[in-house]
């Protein structure tokens, strides 16, 4: 019997364990998966490993380009909410061939994953602040506050620092030295990195922390709301949900025509890097890139810096 369910699961095990990818990423190849799983079993059963055809795939596809439910679950046929976006159908694409390969590599006769092609997508622009932008996002906390003061220090390390939100968020106190201005995350793949604070950063940092009464150990919590000790703070500790929530609060204030993430604090981070000199090598370390292809995209920031050097060195313009 071909157990479509329990063979997802394995794999999501293997990547786990094998391939050591990060609970965000095996959270959303779950996701993925079980779409497709509910999917054929009620399209088109599969009890053998020769029912994943090409031509499965195809309607597979056409499903996902045609139909989402409200709750984002493309997996049932309904009139309400958006069609995914091309990029998103991609990705349960290819959570579909990672899978695949999976089951080849354990000697079951399915279609090879290079039958299936991705579709071309636009490429999307790389969104991130200018350094006027950055400095008015930083300005709108209100410092007579507790709050203000939180929402600066998460700003300004974030800036800082280049962290994901997910890695912010994370963070205890014990983690971070401040009077050595730099500490370790573990990011993407459980890849460790070394991250540093500017001396702004640090400032912030060390008022907010001289304003805090409690012992919890999350860097940074809610200050709304009844304190919740249990677990060492745990339940004080902020989302990656509500650092969303903080910023664009201060970028609606701010009247940026950018929609400033975190995501685009960790874009403006890197292009902020290129743009004052440092080289792409340095700023795949300090991202915590894999690859430095990856890393790559933010090589346009530098083309004014080669249109001066052109300006300045190239004989056709003496």
């Amino acid at each position: 019997m071909f157990d479509l369910p329990a063979l997802v699961d394995e794999f999501l095990e293997y990547l786990e364990i094998e391939r050591n990818l990060s609970p965000l990423t095996i959270r959303d190849y779950r996701h993925y998966l079980e779409n497709f799983v509910t999917w054929s079993s009620s399209h088109s059963p599969i009890s053998k490993p020769q029912d994943l055809t090409v031509e499965l795939v195809r309607k597979y596809r056409v499903n996902l380009a045609h139909y989402n439910s409200p709750n984002g679950n493309p997996s049932t046929r309904s009139g309400q909410g958006l069609p995914l976006k091309k990029v998103t159908q991609n990705y349960y694409v290819i959570a579909l061939r990672s899978f695949l390969k999976y089951l080849i590599r354990k000697d079951l006769p399915v279609i090879s994953p290079d039958k299936i092609e991705l579709p071309k997508v636009e490429s999307r622009s790389l969104k991130f602040l200018d350094r006027d932008q950055v400095d008015r996002l930083l300005a709108q906390p209100n410092m007579s506050t507790d709050q203000g003061i939180r929402d600066k220090a998460i700003m300004e390390m974030l800036f800082s620092t280049g962290l994901r939100v997910s890695e912010l968020c994370r963070l205890n106190r014990d983690q971070v030295n401040l009077e050595r201005g730099e500490f370790g995350v573990i990011g993407k793949g459980q890849r460790l990195r070394v991250v540093f604070l500017s001396d702004r950063a640090k400032i912030w940092l060390e008022r907010y922390l001289a304003k805090r009464t409690d012992i919890f150990n999350p860097l940074f919590i809610r200050t709304r709301g009844n304190q919740e000790p249990a677990v060492n703070g745990e339940k004080m500790r902020l989302t990656a949900r509500s650092v969303q929530r903080i910023l664009e609060k201060y970028v609606r204030k701010a009247r940026l025509p950018v929609k400033a993430t975190p995501h685009v604090m960790r874009h403006s981070f890197a292009t902020d890097l290129l743009m004052n000199g440092a080289d792409l090598r340095s700023v795949q370390e300090l991202l915590g890139h894999k690859n430095v292809a990856t890393t790559q995209i933010y090589t346009h920031v530098t083309n004014a810096q080669l249109r001066d050097v052109h300006k300045a060195f190239h004989s056709g313009n003496k």
